[in-house]
């Protein structure tokens, strides 16, 4: 039994002419979009992606108006040629370079592997071993290339098709007709590694091509987008929509050229370390880093992973003075670069930023991990313009 002061009605705001069909077709259409989300989450990233792309050709669009009065397509133009043209030359003249000692750095880093796996399994501690390349040569080839097969073990039908293997072209053309998305991985089993390796360069270019266009199509006429989401947003609201996204895209702008900057001294300092210690791969070995310090707190781990491995074969001196590089690097870095640089751009702190790796890299894999920073830094914004600022009238820090 209600008490007398208190009224029968629930409370609360009540909306108006909502019943209850409509609210539950709300509640399963935002589910749905939830839903489909959720399934293209690795499509939605790489948009974002594109998006970044756009953003940092923006931002370069708008340095090079400042010195340049000209229109803003014949800027893009510009900017996009001289990154296309410095593209090109790094592949034609430092390609080669990169390549061997790619090659050589596995190589090694394989080696060294197996031996510190030897180390640790002579004291109990059982690591598991490094997977060979498959199809590879050498001796691991030799019985194919005489015949020397298992298929003659088992038993052959009436029909004798047993003599074609489950590879074959037979195999492939039954797959194809029961499943069409087995398609490429029994062309795979046909052609071997090199099917690999084509479907995966030609997945990485797709994904590049659609980087590039839609970065390029950002990057012509942002304002256009810009006005485009925020006509779905109500006209008594629409000045802080916009005003929300400008605000995204100058932390974006101004993380990816801190990030860049920082990417290019890591690869610089390490490079030159690396080089006057004199161990082999210094190149390649400043590359990786600089390029995994776009992931932070994971990225250079690894970075530093590889790099001891690769100066094992060096001996303990090259190791301890590449490990004295490394730890260089990454305090110049942690201490110097980062706060001076992104400051500005995003504070947030270092466990906050791991814990959003993992959560990010769990949901959504290898994309999540790699774009976690520049996602935390939207929902930075968002959490500080719509929440702290709106909501809790309170003046947001930095």
């Amino acid at each position: 039994m209600p008490a007398p002061f208190q009224s029968p009605d629930a409370a609360g705001p009540r909306p108006r002419g909502w019943s209850h069909a409509v609210s539950g077709i709300a509640v399963v259409a935002f589910i749905a979009l939830l839903a489909m989300a959720w399934m293209a989450a690795s499509t939605l990233l790489l948009v974002f992606a594109g998006i970044l792309l756009g953003v940092f050709l923006d931002g370069l669009t708008r340095l090079l108006g400042q010195v340049m009065p000209a229109s803003r397509g014949l800027r893009l133009s510009l900017v996009s040629l001289v990154l296309a043209g410095l593209t090109l030359g790094l592949i034609a003249f430092g390609g080669a370079t990169i390549v061997q000692q790619g090659r050589d750095l596995g190589q090694t880093v394989a080696a060294q592997a197996g031996t510190v796996r030897d180390k640790l399994k002579a004291y109990g501690i059982d690591v598991p071993e490094i997977a060979a390349p498959k199809g590879g040569e050498g001796q691991d080839a030799e019985p194919k290339a005489h015949g020397d097969t298992d298929s003659g073990d088992k038993p052959a039908d009436a029909s004798g098709a047993s003599d074609q293997k489950r590879g074959g072209l037979a195999g492939l053309a039954s797959g194809a007709m029961k499943s069409p998305g087995s398609l490429l991985s029994d062309a795979g089993s046909v052609l071997g590694p090199a099917a690999t390796v084509v479907i995966g360069l030609f997945n990485a270019l797709g994904n590049t091509l659609v980087i590039v266009f839609l970065g390029l199509s950002v990057a012509a006429d942002p304002g256009a987008y810009r006005d485009g989401l925020v006509r779905f947003v109500p006209p008594k609201h629409r000045d802080r929509a916009t005003a929300l996204l400008d605000g995204m895209g100058e932390t974006l702008r101004h993380w990816l050229f801190g990030q860049l900057i920082t990417m290019a001294v890591i690869f610089l300092c390490t490079w030159a370390g690396l080089a006057f210690l004199g161990i082999g791969g210094a190149l390649i070995l400043g590359l990786q880093a600089g390029l995994l310090a776009f992931i932070p707190t994971i990225g250079p781990l690894i970075a530093g992973v590889v790099i001891v491995l690769a100066s094992l074969a060096s001996g303990t001196t090259a190791l301890l003075g590449a490990l004295g590089v490394y730890l260089a690097v990454q305090t110049l870095e942690s201490y110097g670069l980062t706060p001076f640089i992104q400051k500005r751009a995003l504070d947030i702190p270092p466990a906050t930023i791991f814990a959003g790796q993992l959560v990010l890299g769990v949901i959504f894999g290898l994309w999540g991990i790699a774009l976690a920073l520049p996602l935390m830094a939207v929902a930075k914004v968002l959490l500080a313009q719509l929440y702290i600022e709106d909501t809790l009238h309170e003046e947001a820090e930095g």
